[in-house]
C-alpha cells in the first residue's frame, strides 16, 4: 500500500513537471516571435531609409547638374557678349582705339573701351574761360544720366602734364575723366572733323554712339537741356 502511494506521489510529481515545463516552452516561443518582429521591423525601417537616401542623393545629383547647365548657359551668354564687345571695338577707327590716361585716377584707357556706352567728348584747354563755363553746363547734365553715358574732357595742350590737369580737375571741381590728347589723336580728330575741333575757345564737342559712329561737331556754349537733348538723340 505504501508503495502504490509512493509511485501515484510520483506519476503527480512528473505531471506537475511536465505541466511547468510545457509552461515555460510557451513563454519563449511568444518571446521568440516578438523579437523575430522586431528584427524585421528594424530590417523594413533600415530598407525605408536606405530608400530615402538614394532618392536625396538622385535629387542632389539632379539639381547639382541643372546648376552646371545653368552656369555652362551663363557662361556660354558671356562669352558671346564678350566676342560681341570685341568684334565691335575691332571695327571702330584706328584714333578711338589710342592710349589715354585719365590724370584723375592714373588708370589708361581708351575711347574705344566704351563700347556699349554713349561717350560725350568736350576738346578743351585750361587757359580757356569758354571751356570752363561749357564744362560748368556739362558738369550740371552729368546728373541727369546713369552709367550707359560716359564724359571726357580732352585737353589740346599736348605739353600739358598730367599733374598739371590734375590740378585743374581739382580746383574747377570737374569730377569725371580729364585726359592729355596725343599728338596723333589730335591730327585724327582735325582729319575728321577740321581744325574747329582743336580750337578750344569754339567749344567744340561731339558725341560716339554705342555702336562707335559719331555725331557731328557742335560748337559754342550749349545749355544743359540742349547738351541732355543732343545726347539722348545720340543714344
Amino acid at each position: 500500500m505504501k508503495k502504490l502511494t509512493l509511485i501515484s506521489l510520483t506519476l503527480i510529481l512528473m505531471l506537475l513537471l511536465a505541466a511547468c515545463s510545457g509552461s515555460s516552452s510557451g513563454n519563449e516561443a511568444p518571446a521568440r516571435n516578438a523579437a523575430a518582429i522586431e528584427d524585421k521591423t528594424d530590417d523594413v525601417m533600415m530598407d525605408d531609409k536606405t530608400d530615402d537616401t538614394m532618392m536625396d542623393d538622385k535629387m542632389d545629383e539632379a539639381m547639382m547638374e541643372e546648376k552646371t547647365d545653368e552656369t555652362m548657359m551663363d557662361d556660354k551668354a558671356d562669352d558671346a557678349m564678350l566676342d560681341d564687345k570685341m568684334d565691335d571695338m575691332a571695327d571702330r577707327p584706328a584714333w578711338q582705339h589710342i592710349s589715354l590716361t585719365n590724370v584723375r585716377t592714373g588708370e589708361t584707357f581708351t575711347l574705344a573701351d566704351f563700347a556699349s556706352k554713349t561717350v560725350f567728348v568736350e576738346p578743351m584747354a585750361t587757359w580757356c574761360s569758354n571751356c570752363r563755363r561749357q564744362l560748368g553746363n556739362v558738369s550740371a547734365v552729368r546728373s541727369q544720366f546713369g552709367e550707359d553715358v560716359v564724359f571726357i574732357a580732352l585737353s589740346v595742350e599736348t605739353a600739358l602734364t598730367d599733374a598739371e590737369l590734375k590740378a585743374y580737375t581739382d580746383s574747377t571741381g570737374f569730377d569725371w575723366i580729364f585726359a592729355v590728347a596725343t599728338p596723333e589723336l589730335l591730327r585724327e580728330l582735325a582729319a575728321l572733323y577740321g581744325q574747329t575741333v582743336v580750337n578750344p575757345p569754339s567749344t567744340p564737342h561731339f558725341i560716339i554712339r554705342t555702336d562707335g559712329s559719331t555725331t557731328d561737331l557742335a560748337t559754342g556754349i550749349k545749355s544743359v537741356d540742349t547738351l541732355a537733348a543732343a545726347i539722348r538723340e545720340a543714344q
